[in-house]
Order: C-alpha cells, then structure tokens, then sequence
C-alpha cells in the first residue's frame, strides 16, 4: 500500500465516520419522544447490509490492501446495529414488523455472501464475487433512496431559492468521503470500491453546488412558517420521506 493510497483512506474512515454518526440527532429525537414519529426505518438495515458487505470484502483474505475498508464498515456496521435496535425498540407494530423483517433480510444475505465465499470460492473468484456483491448495494444505496433524498433537498433549496433546509454539513461530508474512497479506489486499481463511491462523490458534489448557488439568497422561506416537513429536511431526514416508498438506505458508505 504506497503513501497516497493510505493517506485517502485515511480521509474516506474520518469523513466515513462522520456520515455514519450524523443520524444522532435524529435518534435523539426519537428517544426523547419515545417514539419513530413517520421518520422510515428503511435506511439503516439497507446501510448495515452495505457496511457488512464492504467489510467483508475488505478482509485480507478477500481483497489485498483493503483493510482501511474492512476498519471504517466494521465500525459502521457497529454503529448501524444499534440504530436498528432502537428504532425497532420505539416503533409502532407495523414498522416494527417491517423492520425486523429488513433487518432478517440483511442477515439472510450477509450469511450467504460469507458462505459462499468461504466454500464455493477462492483466489481471484472469492474477491469477485465480494466485490460484486458489495459494489451493487453500494450503488443501490446511492442510487435509489439517497438520491430521492438528495433531489427531495435540493428541489426544495430550488423551489424556496434558500439553502435553510439543505444540511450542509452533511452534504460535505457526502462529497468528501465519496472522493476519498474514490481516489483510494483509483490509486489502488479496484473498481469495486472506486465506482459506487463515484457516484457519492458526484451526489454530494450536486449538493455543495446548489449550496452555493443559494446560500446568500433569503429566499421567500422567511416569510412563511415551516412545514413539518422542512422542519424535518433540516434535520437530514423527512417525517413524509418518499425513502419509505422506497428501497434502500439514506447514509453515505464506503
């Protein structure tokens, strides 16, 4: 592993870590109101899959030089973990179930993964068919749900002509841990970890674009209140979030 290679995926686990730690707030709502409210638990089992999918592939006996990938997912799925139990432990019967039953999914595909690769595969087919697996969710992940989420925020920042609702320091940390793993992916020639993180990096790049495209425009928000679901926007998530009509998960990854 050269110089440059270590140092990006050193900035993909920091910025990585932040992403992973930004739901906090929300989780915080939820406990203190002992209750999930409408926000969707759909996000974070589909992360939790992609975190354990990506660590695995990350293992030394999978894919070579990869352990920086192995440390920022096992750490993310930890963290996954955790929001998963507490939104199932505050949730009404119905997103419970929903939940439980993501979360069996999410078990139920990691397994066969692992199997798979440990007693069908070897050499250069094991990483294959890892890599494939973690990259597709990845692109899922990014693809479907957070990409609804992104163009939910940024067609309310165009709609108010106001970045209040848009977290900036969120869509930052999108950017950086994309193009950090990005570049990882490019110094290190694997595809796998490079090309989902491309498109975060071209996700969070839109953002920060818009960003300053508005940030010094008050908009006509200022006048009116705010609808619970600005209220919510500006907290990273939506109480009405089309993520729950959806597949997927709202987290950056690796």
């Amino acid at each position: 592993m050269d110089v440059a290679h270590f140092i990006f995926g050193i900035f993909g686990n920091v910025s990585g870590l932040f992403l992973f730690l930004a739901p906090i707030v929300t989780f915080w709502r939820i406990i203190k109101n002992k209750s999930t409210e409408k926000f969707s638990g759909v996000p974070y089992p589909m992360t939790l899959l992609n975190c354990l999918l990506s660590a695995w592939y990350g293992l030394p006996f999978v894919s070579p030089n990869n352990i920086l990938v192995t440390i920022i997912n096992g750490t993310g799925a930890g963290i996954e973990i955790i929001y998963v139990f507490i939104f199932i432990y505050f949730a009404p019967k119905k997103e419970k179930a929903k939940i439980l039953g993501l979360f069996s999914f999410v078990v139920a595909v990691f397994s066969v993964v692992v199997l798979v690769s440990l007693f069908a595969l070897h050499g250069n087919a094991r990483k294959l068919f890892c890599g494939f697996a973690a990259a597709i969710f990845s692109i899922i992940m990014y693809g479907s749900p957070l990409s609804i989420m992104s163009v939910c925020v940024q067609r309310l920042v165009i709609k108010t002509k106001s970045v209040e609702f848009m977290p900036f320091f969120l869509s930052l940390f999108v950017f950086l841990c994309g193009t950090s793993w990005f570049i990882y992916g490019l110094l290190g020639r694997d595809p796998f970890v490079a090309v989902p993180n491309g498109v975060g990096s071209a996700l969070g790049t839109a953002q920060l674009i818009l960003y300053f495209i508005y940030r010094d425009k008050k908009g006509d928000q200022k006048k009116k209140p705010r609808t619970e679901e600005e209220e919510a926007m500006e907290m990273g998530t939506a109480n009405k979030n089309p993520i729950s009509n959806s597949k997927g998960a709202q987290e950056g990854h690796v």
